[in-house]
């Protein structure tokens, strides 16, 4: 049972920070795009980047050892839900075709965070 509250504490916290990165990088880039008016397409990009770069240094700090690919995966697909969430409660939730495919992203990079995070560490 510590087992499983150890990993589920690793999980909220890279989900927390990830959504920490990405609503601060979000907001800062709001400004920039009020100020220049980019394409709805490079926004949406952008978007993305933050996002995944948010999931996967959440992942990357806070996941330990014990079934890394696994709570990486499940911090990266929490980590777009709660944004979305966020997010909605802001300025309005859109659901699209493609939130399936960046709940898979979120998830890969998650994954991958974590086991990077593992590789660098080298824990016990």
């Amino acid at each position: 049972m510590e087992e499983f509250r150890h990993a589920c504490r690793e999980t909220l916290l890279a989900t927390a920070l990830s959504a920490v990165v990405s609503l601060f990088a979000t907001s800062l880039f709001a400004v920039f795009v009020r100020a220049y008016a980019p394409s709805e397409l490079t926004v949406a990009i952008v978007d993305r980047a933050i996002l995944l770069t948010g999931v996967f240094f959440g992942a990357l700090l806070f996941i330990g050892r014990r079934r890394a690919l696994f709570k990486g995966a499940a911090a990266g697909a929490f980590s777009l839900l709660l944004t979305s969430l966020i997010f909605g409660i802001i300025g309005g939730f859109h659901f699209t075709a493609l939130f399936l495919a960046d709940l898979l992203l979120c998830a890969v990079f998650g994954a991958f965070g974590a086991l990077a995070g593992v590789k660098i560490r080298k824990e016990q």
